[in-house]
């Protein structure tokens, strides 16, 4: 239970934000990106806002470039990534936007693996989710999977999203 002075600050943040999506991958399309039609999904559900939603190939400079562009876009509050999270070769989000970090929310990606712990045991380890504050925007990360997407989205961030940014633009 949220203690009275969370509850406080959630309801001085309460209000409709505006998020960017991006999805990172080397075949997906927009027709059958999963991942971030969900992310839209339930942040519409919760009476949010998306700005636009993009791909971009797991290249990093890539990432970064198409990471900064969406966040400088009038009216992007918050860029919520799914994709390239793990380990794997090509996986390297975590590095593509973490230079960006102006300071890092670690309580983000320790969440989401405790819960991921909870849903699919060690191999939670794997996931490299992390979440940073850019100037007065929020950056979080999240593997490309539907459920690791429906885990993030559902128990962190569209719980918090507004607080999150509320505090970001302070």
């Amino acid at each position: 239970m949220a203690s009275p002075s969370t509850q406080e600050h959630r309801r001085k943040a309460a209000r409709s934000i505006t998020v960017s999506i991006l999805t990172v991958s080397d075949t997906r399309t927009l027709d059958d990106d999963l991942g971030g039609k969900l992310i839209e999904e339930l942040i519409q559900a919760a009476g949010n806002k998306v700005l636009q939603r993009a791909i971009v190939a797991d290249e990093t400079i890539s990432i970064r470039e198409t990471a900064k562009q969406m966040l400088d876009a009038p009216g992007c509050e918050a860029l919520l990534v799914t994709g390239g999270t793990g380990l794997a070769a090509r996986d390297c989000t975590p590095e593509a936007v973490e230079e960006l970090y102006d300071a890092y929310i670690p309580g983000y990606g320790e969440l989401f693996r405790m819960l991921s712990y909870q849903e699919i045991g060690s191999a939670s380890m794997l996931s490299r989710a992390s979440g940073g504050r850019v100037g007065k925007k929020v950056i979080l990360t999240m593997p490309g999977s539907p459920a690791g997407v429906r885990l993030a989205m559902e128990k962190l961030i569209v719980p918090e999203i507004a607080h999150l940014v509320h505090h970001a633009g302070k």
